[in-house]
């Protein structure tokens, strides 16, 4: 190890010299095993480094993030996945181990975002999730050590450039952060709240069914939002975030993001995705592009063209009626929120997407009114009283 690491260049080539490095001259907590990251690599993989490591002291399970762009494109820690996951997922002949399953979830819930994506691991990395990796489209990975299959397999990706760090599991910062920004330098207390179980004892609903399942999806939501750009909204289902809206301006656009992913994530199980005629020779990037644009309401003339190259023959599309019958079956759904509803549009757009569990901080003027939202659709909202802004 050492305390300065030289980059490429900074988040864009023409941004030259470029390094990481500590300012106390102490050893950097990351050791590269293989590649040469880059500047955005390394935002994205201490972002996903804290998400995880959260998630696993938090939960007990092994965790996984896929980053792209400093925010989360899916996270997941390791419940058994079930075989329609498996098969949307590309997993039905493949070996799973608990950490496999958790990025498994990670990389497979919008597959469109994670292509290119920076992972995060929380345990150590196993030959079953090597060969996961392996075969996807990825930047790199950060992990608190490989077993030596594992290593030898991700060595090889890339033909030898993939980049592969080591982080020190045990590293903790000081707890005084700054950065540096147009020649002037801010400085406040790194954001080193943990979720505890209190944050989900204020149930302010009528509805009060807190099921242990439940609670596992808000730790992740809260977990997650803590390193998604704000505003923030993710969806939750079964230890996954399963849709990620981050970045907006506004938070109903954050909700409508998100949802809009979530829906497109229970309608790739839909049987007539699943019988999809593809032709044999398909890649899996152009089968998920494929895919996204054939769940979209509408297609061109000129996308349907470039479906022959696909397909074995141009199958039907869903009718909306259809399309609302399959989305009405998707149930048990949790939504988190980085900071409150300034209004109920929100929890409008909750409501078509399966939610029954909502995690947010409260403290809108207009509580009463998402709470009276929340009640009309029989949702358990629980106010945590803690804002997750992340910039």
């Amino acid at each position: 190890m050492s305390s300065s690491l030289p980059l490429r260049y900074g988040t864009n080539p023409q941004q030259t010299p470029a390094r990481v490095y500590m300012k106390d001259n102490s050893d950097l907590p990351i050791t590269i095993l293989g590649g040469s990251p880059g500047y955005i690599n390394l935002l994205d993989a201490l972002n996903a480094w804290q998400l995880v490591r959260e998630l696993k002291q938090a939960t007990g399970m092994p965790a996984a993030t896929s980053f792209k762009h400093v925010s989360p494109s899916g996270a997941a820690v390791a419940v058994p996945l079930p075989e329609t996951l498996k098969k949307i997922y590309f997993l039905s002949d493949t070996e799973l181990s608990p950490l496999a399953i958790a990025y498994a979830r990670a990389r497979g819930v919008d597959r469109m975002s994670s292509f290119g994506d920076f992972i995060a691991l929380s345990d150590t990395v196993d030959l079953p999730t090597a060969n996961i990796i392996a075969r996807e489209v990825s930047d790199g990975v950060i992990a608190p050590n490989y077993e030596p299959k594992a290593l030898e397999k991700l060595k090889l990706k890339k033909g030898g450039k993939y980049t592969i760090i080591q982080i020190d599991p045990y590293y903790e910062p000081e707890l005084t952060e700054r950065r540096d920004l147009f020649g002037v330098t801010f400085e406040q207390r790194r954001h080193n709240r943990l979720v505890t179980h209190d944050d989900f004892k204020n149930i302010v609903t009528t509805s009060n069914k807190l099921p242990a399942e439940a609670i596992r999806d808000m730790i992740v939501a809260w977990i997650a939002l803590k390193y998604t750009q704000s505003n923030s909204v993710c969806y939750v289902k079964d230890g996954q975030i399963i849709g990620v809206g981050a970045g907006q301006q506004s938070r109903v656009h954050c909700t409508r993001l998100a949802g809009g992913k979530a829906d497109l994530w229970y309608l790739r199980q839909h049987p007539l995705v699943l019988n999809l005629p593809f032709i044999p020779e398909i890649k899996r990037s152009a089968r998920d592009n494929a895919i996204d644009q054939f769940l979209q309401p509408d297609v061109t003339e000129a996308e349907k063209s470039r479906w022959r190259d696909i397909f074995t023959h141009i199958p039907e599309k869903f009718s909306l009626e259809e399309r609302r019958e399959w989305l009405d079956r998707l149930e048990n759904v949790t939504l988190g929120s980085d900071a409150f509803f300034p209004f109920r549009d929100s929890i409008d757009r909750a409501a078509q997407t399966g939610v029954r569990y909502i995690l947010q901080p409260g403290g809108s003027t207009r509580d009463e009114e998402i709470i009276t939202a929340c009640d009309e659709y029989g949702m358990t909202m629980v106010f945590s009283g803690v804002r997750l802004f992340h910039h």
